[in-house]
């Protein structure tokens, strides 16, 4: 048995066939219970949130070994785009790293690199790996599969990342850009307008240099807004992060609540 036989990512085989990817984001819930509840309602992948949430590397760890079992792909947003947060989460089983507020080439570049192993990166060495079932391998087999597996992904929140949109996409290993739309338009003096006629060019301007570079392209922000977030899956995006576990549970336990007060007597 090869490394590359245990270890797959499911989200990057999708997104490799030209298929749409589910995306749920993980702010509250701090045990392992939260990976089987996503694959039981059909998503691809996890993300959790350590830039805004409490949740410890700890739990984060938890929750990863349990995605990797379910064959759930669990990728992290890190509090600060630096090899100690990004080696960490990998290391305790991650398939990916979401990195917040890039603005530049070069701050993409030092998230590739703290997120692969050589000669793609300076990631640090450790074996064995959750990823492999602790099983000991070859170095170089287990370094090239672990980072074929793994994925980066950047986030445009800001006027000037969208500025260098095309040569942050062309970054080699930078594998999906996801527009985080509220900082975006907050950053731009137009905080929840999804409708404003920017948010459409910045979509088609992302699409575009995604195509050009083999890239893919994220919705983030828009939870709220389902027809907008079909608008730019038709228009090229491949990656939808839905909302949050604090969203999901407020709003059906409101329809819920709604429901009982409603009855008439």
């Amino acid at each position: 048995m090869q490394a590359s036989d245990i270890l797959r990512n499911n989200v990057k085989e999708k997104l490799a066939r030209g298929e749409v990817v589910a995306s749920m984001t993980v702010r509250l819930i701090r045990t392992i219970e939260i990976a089987r509840i996503a694959k039981t309602a059909g998503f691809d992948m996890l993300y959790i949130d350590l830039e805004h949430s409490p949740l410890t590397i700890d739990a984060t760890g938890q929750i990863c070994l349990a995605c990797l079992e379910l064959g759930v792909m669990c990728a992290v947003r890190v509090p600060a785009n630096t090899p100690e947060y990004i080696g960490r989460i990998l290391d305790a089983g991650a398939l990916g790293v979401i990195a917040p507020g890039v603005r530049s080439a070069a701050e993409a570049r030092e998230v590739v690199k703290a997120a692969k192993f050589p000669p793609a990166g300076e990631r640090g060495n450790v074996a064995p790996l959750p990823h492999l079932h602790y099983r000991s391998f070859p170095a170089a087999e287990a370094m090239a599969a672990v980072n074929d597996a793994t994925m980066v992904i950047v986030q445009f929140e800001s006027k000037e990342a969208v500025d260098h949109a095309e040569e942050i996409i062309a970054v080699e290993g930078v594998d999906v850009v996801l527009i985080g739309l509220n900082d975006y338009l907050a950053d731009c003096g137009l905080p929840g307008q999804y409708d404003h006629p920017k948010v459409r060019e910045v979509y088609s301007r992302v699409i575009e240099a995604c195509r050009k570079h083999g890239k893919h392209c994220g919705v983030g922000g828009l939870a709220s807004r389902p027809d907008l977030i079909a608008e730019y899956v038709r228009l090229g995006a491949r990656y939808v992060s839905t909302g949050t576990d604090i969203g999901f549970l407020v709003s059906a336990s409101a329809e819920k609540a709604k429901l009982v007060k409603d009855i008439k007597l």
